[in-house]
């Protein structure tokens, strides 16, 4: 059987992978050892990140309720429970939203709950 080479295919991906990590430092975007470390490296933290973003905002939604909520004479938990006895059904992301955006609104929203 005949040789088989791979040039042609070895530079296809670490072309693919030089260009992945275009921007980066020093030897992370010239070397393709560097790099490919660097661009395995930067993955993970994407996938990782992605799930703590999440977090991140559910936990600043709490805060901006929470602090409207204070403004409003209750607080973060009294005002969910209300909300869930009184069977209105917003979420954190758009409760935080009217504090922000319609203090008014949300004034209405916290009376219709009857703290």
């Amino acid at each position: 059987m005949t040789r088989v080479k791979g040039g042609g295919k070895s530079r296809r991906r670490h072309k693919k992978i030089l260009k992945m990590t275009k921007g980066m430092y020093g030897t992370r975007r010239r070397l393709f050892r560097r790099a490919n470390e660097a661009m395995l490296k930067s993955l993970w933290y994407a996938y990782r990140d992605r799930r703590t973003r999440k977090r991140d905002l559910r936990r600043l939604w709490i805060s901006r309720i929470n602090a409207g909520a204070r403004i409003n004479g209750t607080t973060y938990s009294r005002l969910i429970h209300a909300l869930k006895e009184a069977d209105i059904h917003l979420n954190r992301k758009v409760l935080a939203d009217l504090v922000v955006r319609d203090p008014h609104a949300f004034r209405e929203i916290v009376k219709a709950a009857k703290i």
